[in-house]
């Protein structure tokens, strides 16, 4: 039996079932035993297929007469594929069996070969309940901590807002219903009208196959069988389609096609396709507008208003002559709608190119919180906290400050363009005409259906309208390596560097083309002769003379995240998670952990304060070695960044300049009079401050060495510039759907961190302050009123951190190399946090003061903190108290409102008296031989942390011809009333750049621990 043949049996089979049977429909038959079941099922297929033939008024056996006649006509190479290689005389005679009663000897049918055919085709068949049940994908709308539209989350294919059918105007129901299927309230879900029509069609018209698919069938084809041109899947589509039919009224079906259909300009369903071209709801479209959508299912590109506005405005029109056939509008309003212009919303060209990693955080606190399996299931509305133009302003800070870093490295290397429109010119350049004017010729027109054009009346209005004159000029023709282009969406989607086109290359300078149209004179550099015509590329712009030239950029290998956190609310206004989200999916802010170096000290430090400890109480900066934790494993003797120490110091300057030994002599008396029980003390205000889940309890510890998740430490900071009130970091607000709310960000109260009080952390934010002021971050020291905070360097300074906080926000960024592949990469020698992420940092907190966020000085102590805070003017080198003069010094009272003197409770004053400059037996200078220290140092061990030293009053250093300032001298410190929180007696920082730091940040990690 003809294969086409058994396919055409297949299919009659099932309409005949569908149409005769709909609630018997089988989806089995037995080729033994089921033969003359099948036959009467065709039999009775057709007596009412010629009703439908009859009302149509089309006379079947002289439509097969005809064929018979001229068999090319249908079966040539003309016909449509679906019907190539059938034999008409086969065709005549089955027609004469079925539909007439006969029983013709030459009988083609084999009624076994059909049944297995329709078997195959039926098994597995999708459910209608599953239909009834679904679930459509959808885009979620998300909104910026303002209420204003920021991203959208959809799926491939899915880019829709889910409406219900109530809320759609029954005028549009109408329109659609009219131009898709005018009989969609009578039939059962398959039209044998227009199965019919579909027949008669592809007859007369080759191309691609008419189906006559109702509104149920075409729900059926998007949502489950698929759109494959093959009889097996129009098998299915009508069997699902019957049975949908029975299930779901009308208006629910009506439902599931408005939501799921594709109209075009990406969207899919209405109420997507209203605000994709009008920018409204689907309640407030116009009749023009609902007509105009309404005409799109047929041919969502072909009838495109954008590039086909002529063939839109046809379309439009004859969707209008079917409402005024069905009496649903007048003539009047069809004339009015015909005239009137498209009113299109302009084509939204700019894609989202900032918030990658924000939204992927909050689709996984929407699934945490909120429940939802994703964000796409459905249409929600999602409010967010993030600052719009702070987080898309972090990301360009955090590109620019990592392609910085490598290029004064000489890190940097070019592996090649980003990607090249060589091919998409020649395309463009090829097609005539151009698709601004016409449609290529590679896209003939297919036929108009009679159906499908408009009245006359209709089609003169259309005429008329399209021969006004438009209401501007359209420009001259853009180059075709711009209209690539404008096209083109680049690979690394979400970099805030200009793209630039290579226009002309040679072995100097390279002609390219901007995205604006101008054409600039590139600097290759390291890509010099190595970029062809039409590569595309990333670069920096810059005026020169009057000539726009450009510099190239090239990606870094070099990671790095950062994160801007609200203190009072844990708002997390802006994070971001590397360089580009494309490149690596990886959000370093809250899914990666890395070592924090020093960043982490500030604890040890506050255990200290904490347990009674002063900012002037004296350290030795010297060797020290820290027995075995239980008598087992190793001791250990950590070392400073530059490998000695300088005797003496204060607590205040020890955390200034970050010094290891200072912060490891610690936990000898400073925190417990023991060391591991210092060490459990840091421990317990760490797993409080939930900085850790578990604290490994070894030295190197205090020191930075257990990696942490940035989201972690930054609510740490943000809790010491509340005064021990930790927030909860959060960055999803609520979600809604249909107008409900579905999950609500409950307000909480930031937690305290039980294990120091106020005056501690008071204390502690006063000396981070300091830090910026003087030390290790003095790159903010113009705006250290302002700004508080610690730098951080692991071990072969392979990460680079800074940590700080304002009144109102924690900054905390990172840099480093991945090291998922088990190998660890250094920045280099000297690439520390203060070198690196300070001035990364600094250019975020002017971010974040131009986006809307507060610049207020540093708060003074809270009341409670303030009862039991003294402020005493200091020697700010030996920590003395004074009479007049030198520094505010915030000291802790005993409750009877005298300070708690603590200065020599770690060095008593006879150790200080025997390592005085004119001491007997050789015990020169600061930390002598017994202690390994250097002996250059002042009294007090005052040395810059470059190793210039200093003399014990501030004069000049043993090195001549450098400045007090570039010595670390103590121009932080301010005679009188400092610039401690709560003051402001420093000049503001205003728009200047950042200066370069002036101090290398001693944070790295030195120990005789294996594992670091």
């Amino acid at each position: 039996m003809n294969i086409i043949l058994i396919k055409l049996f297949a299919t009659a089979l099932t309409l005949s079932q569908v149409t005769t049977r709909p609630d018997a429909v089988r989806t089995q038959f037995d080729p033994a035993k089921d033969g003359a079941e099948v036959v009467q099922i065709l039999r009775d297929g057709c007596a009412h297929m010629r009703k439908a033939f009859d009302i149509e008024d089309i006379n079947l056996d002289e439509l097969i007469s005809t064929a018979m006649e001229d068999p090319s006509a249908v079966a040539g190479a003309g016909a449509p594929k679906l019907l190539h290689g059938l034999d008409i005389a086969e065709l005549s005679t089955s027609y004469r069996q079925f539909c007439k009663g006969e029983n013709p000897k030459d009988s083609p049918f084999d009624a076994a070969e059909v049944i297995a055919f329709y078997n195959k085709a039926v098994t597995d068949l999708p459910s209608a309940e599953a239909l009834r049940d679904a679930k459509l994908p959808g885009a979620s709308v998300i909104l910026d901590g303002a209420g204003k539209p920021y991203a959208e989350a959809f799926e491939p294919n899915g880019r829709r807002l889910t409406v219900r059918i109530a809320s759609v105007p029954p005028l549009v129901r109408k329109a659609f219903v009219a131009a898709e299927d005018k009989r969609f309230e009578s039939h059962h879900g398959i039209d044998e009208r227009g199965v019919i029509r579909a027949f008669i069609g592809n007859l007369a018209s080759p191309g691609r196959p008419q189906g006559g698919s109702t509104i149920t069938q075409q729900v059926v084809k998007n949502l489950s069988v698929g759109d494959d041109v093959t009889y097996e899947r129009k098998i299915r589509e009508m069997i699902v389609a019957a049975r949908l039919e029975r299930i779901l009224s009308k208006p629910e079906i009506l439902g599931l096609y408005l939501n799921g259909i594709y109209l075009g300009r990406g969207a899919y369903g209405i109420e997507m396709a209203a605000r994709s071209y009008f920018g409204k709801s689907v309640g407030d479209l116009t009749l023009p507008e609902a007509a105009l959508l309404a005409g799109m299912p047929k041919g969502p590109n072909y009838y495109s208003p954008d590039r086909y506005p002529d063939r839109a405005r046809e379309r439009r029109a004859y969707v209008l002559s079917r409402l005024k056939e069905e009496g649903a509008i007048t003539e009047e309003q069809m004339a009015e709608a015909v005239k009137s212009d498209l009113g299109l919303k302009p084509v939204e060209t700019a894609r989202r190119d900032s918030g990658f990693y924000v939204v992927d955080h909050l689709a996984r606190e929407a699934r945490t919180f909120g429940g939802l399996d994703s964000l796409t299931a459905a249409s929600f509305t999602v409010r967010s906290t993030v600052n719009a133009g702070l987080q898309r302003a972090i990301e360009s800070v955090l590109q620019d400050g990592l392609a910085n870093y490598e290029r004064a490295t000489g890190r940097q290397s070019f592996t090649g363009p980003e990607f090249n429109l060589a091919d998409a010119v020649r395309k463009i350049e090829a097609a005539a005409p151009a698709p601004s004017a016409a449609p290529a010729a590679a896209q003939p027109a297919p036929p108009v259906p009679a159906e499908a054009k408009a009245s006359p009346e209709a089609r003169k209005a259309v005429k008329a309208a399209s021969a006004r004159p438009p209401a501007t000029k359209v420009a001259g023709p853009k180059p075709a390596w711009l209209r690539a282009l404008e096209s083109a969406r680049a690979p690394l989607y979400d970099v805030h560097w200009p793209l630039a086109v290579v226009l002309e290359a040679g072995r100097g300078a390279v002609k390219v083309g901007l995205a604006d149209g101008r054409v600039a004179s590139l600097d290759p550099g390291i890509a010099r002769g190595r970029l062809q015509p039409y590569d595309v590329v990333r670069v920096k712009l810059r005026d020169a003379k009057g000539a726009l030239r450009a510099e190239i950029r090239v990606r870094p290998t070099v990671q790095g995240a950062a994160l801007v956190l609200e203190n009072r609310t844990g708002r997390i206004l802006a994070m971001s998670g590397g360089f580009s989200y494309p490149v690596s999916q990886l959000n370093r802010v809250t899914q990666a952990v890395r070592q924090p170096g020093s960043t982490l000290k500030p604890l040890t430090y506050l255990a200290a304060l904490n347990a009674g400890l002063q900012p002037n109480t004296l350290v030795m900066d010297s060797a020290v070695t820290l027995p075995p934790i239980g008598g087992v494993g190793d001791s250990w003797s950590p070392k400073n960044y530059d490998g000695g120490g300088s005797g003496a110091t204060t607590l205040r300057r020890g955390l200034e300049f970050s010094k290891n030994l200072v912060t490891a002599r610690l936990l000898q008396g400073g925190v417990a009079e023991k060391a591991p029980a210092s060490l459990q003390r840091v421990c317990d205000i760490a797993l409080e401050a939930q900085i850790y889940a578990e604290c490994e309890r070894y030295y190197p510890f205090v020191l930075g060495a257990q990696p942490v998740r940035m989201l972690d430490l930054a609510a740490f900071y943000a809790a010491v510039a509340n005064e021990g009130a930790r927030p909860t970091p959060y960055a999803l607000e609520g979600i809604e759907r249909d107008g409900k709310s579905i999950y609500a960000h409950a307000a909480r109260e930031p937690v305290r961190i039980g294990s120091a009080d106020r005056v501690a952390f008071y204390q502690l934010k006063t000396m981070l302050q300091g830090v910026t002021n003087h030390g290790t971050a003095a790159a903010l020291a113009r705006n250290s009123a302002y700004v508080a905070g610690k730098t951080g360097t692991s071990e072969n300074e392979n990460d680079a951190w800074f940590a700080g906080f304002t009144n109102e926000i924690t900054v905390v960024v990172w840099v480093g190399y991945d090291n998922a592949d088990g190998t660890r990469r250094t920045l280099g020698r000297g690439q520390t946090g203060g070198h690196v992420a300070v001035p990364i940092a600094g250019s975020i907190l002017q971010a974040a003061w131009a986006n809307g966020v507060a610049r207020t000085p540093l708060a003074p102590p809270s009341q409670e903190a303030r009862r039991n805070l003294i402020d005493l003017p200091v020697d700010p080198r030996s920590g003395e108290r004074i009479a007049g003069g030198g520094f505010l010094e915030h000291f802790r009272t005993q409750g009877d409102g005298r300070m708690a003197d603590t200065q020599y409770r770690l060095v008593p004053r006879e150790t200080l008296y025997a390592m005085r400059p004119d001491a007997e037996d050789g015990d020169a200078g600061l930390g002598g031989a017994e202690d390994g220290a250097d002996t250059r140092g002042d009294f007090f061990g005052n040395r810059a942390p470059d190793g210039d030293f200093l003399d014990p009053y501030g004069g000049r250093s043993q090195q001549p011809g450098r400045s007090r300032r570039a010595q670390g001298d103590l121009d932080g410190y301010q005679d009188g009333a400092r610039a401690w929180p709560g003051q402001t007696n420093r000049s503001p920082f205003g728009d200047e750049e950042w200066p370069r730091p002036r101090r290398r940040d001693p944070d790295w990690l030195f120990g005789d621990d294996p594992r670091y």
